[in-house]
């Protein structure tokens, strides 16, 4: 069981399911039994196109409409220095997956883990067909609604997996 770990969260375009992830993440592990246990959450995108922007405002309103309040964030791509910087990588599709699986070929001596985060989906990894998070940009807000239940359900199954230890 690792003492601290460090998670980032990928899409596309780094202001609707990577920014959910971190949003709902961090919302998660800002308390005990987490708190000591996360070095650093983040989220990005393959893409620079959304640099420097806030999460959508969908992502935003699905986050408050459940309690997360105080989340901020501004879009930023990918760096070369991520795949050092962090234990886990987790892609919301399978195009993001194998982006940065491009990424990380380019740096095979890099500590990160990078992995599909449907491979959460549960209830225990690597048992089931592992989800996508689907790109809820162009949809309504029920795209958004579904992002945070699967990213919670991930997030809940990711911690149970890595620190079975933990009481909540």
């Amino acid at each position: 069981m690792p003492d601290q770990i460090s998670v980032l969260f990928c899409c596309m375009g780094n202001i609707c399911r990577s920014t959910m992830a971190e949003g709902v993440f961090q919302a998660m592990v800002k308390a005990e039994p987490y708190k000591s246990r996360i070095a650093k959450v983040d989220s990005c995108g393959t893409i620079g196109y959304h640099t420097g922007d806030s999460p959508d405002e969908r992502t935003m309103e699905t986050l408050a409409s459940h309690g997360i309040t105080d989340y901020q964030h501004r879009a930023r791509k990918i760096l070369a220095a991520d795949f050092d910087r962090f234990d886990y990588i987790f892609a919301m599709d399978r195009q993001n997956l194998s982006d940065l699986q491009s990424y990380k070929r380019q740096k095979p001596e890099s500590k990160a883990q990078v992995m599909l985060f449907g491979e959460y989906a549960g209830p225990e990894k690597g048992k089931g067909k592992p989800e996508i998070v689907s790109d809820p940009y162009y949809g309504g807000r029920d795209g958004f609604s579904t992002a945070y239940e699967q990213t919670t359900r991930f997030s809940k199954n990711f911690l149970a997996d890595v620190y079975p230890d933990v009481k909540k």
